[in-house]
């Protein structure tokens, strides 16, 4: 019911959560940027003068339609403590379609615009998945235990936001272990700065501080560099998204290997943005399912006909950012500094002067909020099933490390083996197996396990039908969609429902018997 109650538009602990997330969302730009400039080498001029507007153009109004969803919902609930879900370019997919779409088809054309293009068909396709899956997705959610989209959603902090974060902190101890412990302190631990600043920023000046001065005592912490940062200046200018239907459609003449992935990769988004709706419910905000992920589509959709081929998500973070004290403003302020810097070329500058390594320990500190979420909002049973649901993620994160370590050597795991991987400990094909469609998977076993330990075994023995069924068409346990991929699972997980069948029918039979009550 409407309320007169007129919500804050910028509250104090929105400072902390606009250079949390703000900054979150510019290291996603800066990767993406050094990825279509030096992996992709894309002209400049599309890079600085097309894609990025587009992509800030695209997370413009992502950040203000999620900032005006919470407002509406405060202004019903009468509430001050609304979050706005936070959003972005999917950080999977932005190297899917690198690595995936783009580059291959750039050196197999000759051209890295068709690849360039190729990503835009990508992005066109799966915005329409996304827009459809909306209208199933609250019927899922219904039907699936908590702790299934949870534990599925940590999974994906663990392996893809938590790792790499990590890996490069260690690498860079001092200005990463510094400046995450400078987070921590006041995140976890409520120490204050000077005159409330933000711990985000706080760490950002010292990480900078860092890097920038051993690099004047001779040494290169944080990887600065004079050289880049008189490059940068180059990239300067103001240029506004413009359509690129044109380039749209001509990527459709691979169409057959975008479907490969459009697909899948569009009901990953779908899975993932309930999980992220689930994880803010948890977190005390109720958003409709239907609406945050037809808003995905429709923006992505926007955004890849004025030439970005990365598609936008609710991300993963909700509870951090709410912990921290942010409302409504934070998100729409964020999609304001996006669109300035990605409109006047400044992106180029922020890589050269800002180290990466000091932003990495948000996006660990993230990680560890929705890992610790996945235990602390489901009942403390279902503990295994958070378990059950990590491993799949893992199981993906490994085989990519592999593929890339391989490839970087000029081959691949059938030209060097399997058994000779096997015999030194490397179990690549049930990586593979267990790793392909992760988030499926790990919603399935999650989901199998959790009804398992509430005795449910009827709905068990429904999810891994659904696993069954998945798997025949290629959604999990493959690599692509296609017709029994991977028929062993497939009837692996038909014998599975069976059985949980017959324990079903089985255990309403030892209901009825005194044994069977006094067990229980």
């Amino acid at each position: 019911m409407q309320t007169t109650h007129k919500p804050v538009l910028w509250a104090v602990g929105d400072w902390n959560a606009f250079f949390g997330f703000g900054t979150n969302i510019l290291v996603n730009m800066l990767t993406l940027t050094a990825l279509l400039k030096y992996v992709l080498k894309l002209p400049d001029a599309l890079t600085f003068g097309r894609i990025l507007p587009a992509a800030g153009f695209m997370l413009f109004l992502s950040t203000m339609y999620y900032a005006w969803m919470a407002y509406q919902l405060a202004k019903k609930t009468g509430r001050n403590d609304v979050c706005a879900l936070p959003s972005g370019i999917s950080v999977p997919h932005m190297f899917v379609v690198v690595f995936v779409i783009m580059l291959p088809i750039g050196a197999a054309s000759g051209d890295p615009v068709k690849g360039w293009e190729a990503g835009l068909a990508w992005v066109f396709v799966q915005s329409f998945v996304l827009m459809i899956g909306g209208f199933i997705a609250p019927f899922i959610r219904r039907v699936t235990p908590r702790v299934a989209l949870l534990g599925a959603l940590a999974g994906v902090s663990i392996a893809y936001i938590s790792l790499r974060p990590a890996l490069d902190m260690f690498m860079d101890p001092i200005v990463g272990v510094v400046c995450f412990a400078i987070l921590l302190a006041n995140w976890f631990g409520g120490v204050r700065y000077f005159k409330g600043m933000p711990a985000g920023l706080v760490a950002i000046i010292v990480g900078s501080v860092i890097a920038w001065g051993s690099l004047a005592m001779g040494f290169h912490i944080g990887g600065m560099s004079l050289s880049h940062l008189g490059d940068s200046f180059a990239s300067f200018g103001f240029s506004i998204p413009i359509p690129a239907l044109g380039h749209v459609f001509n990527g459709f003449d691979y169409l057959a290997v975008i479907l490969v992935t459009a697909i899948p990769f569009g009901i990953y988004d779908l899975v993932e943005a309930m999980d992220n709706v689930e994880s803010a419910e948890a977190g005390g905000d109720h958003y409709p399912t239907t609406r945050v992920l037809t808003a995905d589509g429709i923006v992505s959709l926007i955004g890849c006909c004025l030439g970005n081929p990365f598609i936008n998500a609710v991300y993963i973070g909700h509870p951090g950012w709410k912990a921290m004290g942010g409302r409504i403003g934070y998100s729409a302020a964020t999609g304001v500094m996006i669109l300035i810097l990605s409109c006047f070329g400044i992106l180029a500058f922020m890589m050269a002067i800002i180290p990466i390594v000091a932003i990495s320990p948000i996006l660990l500190y993230i990680g560890l909020l929705i890992g610790a979420q996945a235990f602390q909002e489901t009942p403390r049973v279902h503990a295994p099933a958070v378990i059950v649901a990590l491993i799949p993620q893992v199981a993906g994160w490994g085989k990519l490390q592999i593929d890339n370590a391989l490839g970087a050597a000029g081959t691949n795991a059938a030209a060097v083996g399997m058994d000779k991987l096997a015999n030194t400990g490397v179990i690549y094909q049930g990586l593979d197996i267990l790793g392909s469609g992760a988030i499926l998977v790990s919603l399935i076993l999650a989901a199998i396990t959790a009804c398992i330990i509430d005795k449910a075994f009827h709905k068990a023995s429904a999810f891994a039908f659904a696993g069954a069924v998945l798997t025949f068409f290629g959604f999990m346990h493959s690599q692509a969609i296609g017709v029994m991929k991977s028929p062993e699972v497939v009837i692996a997980y038909l014998i599975v429902t069976i059985f949980l069948f017959l324990c079903h029918k089985n255990a309403g039979l030892l209901a009825k018997s005194p044994v069977a009550s006094v067990d229980g």
